[in-house]
């Protein structure tokens, strides 16, 4: 019985050894290379992706888990409406010298809220049909030049009416106009009908007519206006 013992010993323990031997030994490869171990695995994660990627194609699944490339709207940003911190800048500009004058004003209350289309279609209106006043001042057109929540700007074309010592009388349309004295530029239109005239003041019209000064002017529109 003894010697069975020490034989089962004798043999036990040499594998026990190798056992313990090849366990140290994987052990300790692991704790000095651990990177290929995450190496196989990556291919093995590799290959599986490779995998399932190409059966989702040939499934046609793959457009419907393809993730939103749709860039995001900024919700936060307000909308470019006038306030009442909006600058309003009006700038008028003489189309005869070239010359330009800006003014700041606040916003008036009836434009507040608008966007820029509203506000465009706006001064548009005010465009086909200004204010006698400002026709009177020699209005001819405007521009919106920029929109913004900051600032507006209204560009104003002006063809002043410049002081004049002499006027000419001539007709259009049947009626006598009366020009400044460079003969181009309206000062007024009345609503004398020329064939109402004298026959020898109608000839003296339609050859433009001179009219010294303001008294003299006055003194034709009141003798012949109805």
């Amino acid at each position: 019985m003894k010697f069975v013992k020490g034989i089962s010993l004798f043999f036990v323990y040499p594998v026990l050894m190798f056992g313990l031997g090849i366990y140290t030994g994987v052990s300790a490869y692991q704790f000095f290379y651990p990177g290929d171990k995450v190496v196989q695995e990556n291919q093995w994660q590799g290959n599986t992706d490779s995998s399932m990627e190409g059966h989702l194609k040939e499934s046609g699944l793959d457009k419907f888990l393809q993730p939103d490339k749709t860039p995001a709207v900024e919700t936060s940003k307000k909308a470019d409406v006038l306030t009442a911190d909006t600058e309003y800048i009006l700038r008028e500009v003489d189309v005869r010298k070239g010359t330009a004058v800006e003014t700041v004003w606040d916003v008036p209350q009836r434009y507040l809220g608008m966007n820029r289309e509203t506000f465009v279609d706006t001064m548009e209106d005010y465009e086909i049909s200004p204010p006698l006043q400002e026709l009177e001042r020699g209005f001819v057109g405007l521009e919106v030049v920029a929109f913004s929540r900051e600032r507006v700007i209204v560009e104003m074309h002006y063809a002043y009416v410049e002081p004049s010592d002499t006027f000419y009388l001539c007709v259009e349309n049947n009626y006598v106009i009366v020009y400044l004295e460079d003969k181009k530029t309206v000062y007024l239109t009345t609503d004398i009908l020329l064939d109402t005239l004298p026959e020898s003041l109608q000839q003296q019209i339609i050859g433009y007519l001179l009219i010294e000064d303001e008294q003299e002017l006055y003194n034709f529109l009141e003798s012949y206006s109805s």
